[in-house]
């Protein structure tokens, strides 16, 4: 008998059939600092104060920053919620 559960467990076969992708906010000129670690807060779960206060500022130092990295269809909803919100979005990148 073959145990089906290592196929279903195979990283390889999950990975392509569960992509990833990453969520990237971008600098701008016109959100604040208060509003981009705001919106991080609301949006991107179990997001520390920390952690969204390191991002908001890696975003105004270097022009942007990857803010939450998974499942695709994860990834579209927070990008369209941080994008709702104002903050300037790169296009989703696949992993």
């Amino acid at each position: 008998m073959v145990n089906s559960l290592s196929t279903v467990l195979d990283p390889k076969k999950t990975k392509a059939k569960y992509p990833e992708a990453r969520v990237i906010v971008l600098d701008d000129n016109f959100n604040t600092f208060q509003h981009v670690a705001n919106c991080l807060l609301t949006i991107i779960p179990s997001i520390s104060d920390q952690r969204a206060w390191d991002l908001t500022i890696k975003v105004d130092k270097t022009g942007s920053a990857e803010v939450w990295r998974g499942n695709l269809e994860q990834a579209e909803l927070y990008h369209e919620q941080l994008f709702s919100k104002g903050l300037t979005m790169a296009p989703i990148e696949k992993t």
